[in-house]
């Protein structure tokens, strides 16, 4: 237990993962967690890795978020912008929308783990369409999709 004022370790299990792509959405999805979905950051670095394209998967990151935080039962654990590693929540979502694509029952099994209900169809739906997007654009999200 930690003491007045003190924060409470926070579990990292899994390393960030490689790929330009993949740490953009890490980077994008940790920002609009702590500081909006209209964090200019965010934004940002979606128009550095996109260029005029940004906005499709922009709007749709925005999207996600919102209905991830809509349909969760349970907080959904963010680490900071700057940890080297992931929280177990965002080591699932990427496994996730890394298959949402190619396996949508299995993809639909962990968004459902990581709502804690399974009222997940609709941030299944949000996951894919970020997914194709960030594929459409040049930048695929699957590094953890092996599990």
């Amino acid at each position: 237990m930690a003491a007045y004022g003190e924060t409470s370790p926070l579990d990292l299990p899994r390393p960030i993962p490689g790929g330009y792509g993949n740490r953009l959405f890490l980077f994008v999805m940790r920002r609009m967690a702590t500081a909006g979905v209209n964090d200019a950051h965010a934004a940002n670095a979606m128009l550095g890795a996109f260029g005029r394209s940004y906005r499709r998967p922009l709007v749709l990151m925005r999207a996600m978020m919102l209905e991830l935080a809509r349909a969760s039962s349970r907080k959904i654990l963010v680490a900071p912008c700057c940890c080297a590693r992931m929280t177990a929540d965002e080591a699932l979502m990427m496994q996730a929308t890394g298959e949402a694509l190619r396996d949508p029952n299995a993809a639909y099994d962990r968004v459902s783990e990581l709502l804690g209900n399974d009222h997940a169809l609709g941030a299944l739906t949000c996951l894919q369409a970020v997914a194709q997007a960030h594929n459409d654009l040049g930048r695929p999200l699957d590094i953890y999709a092996a599990g």
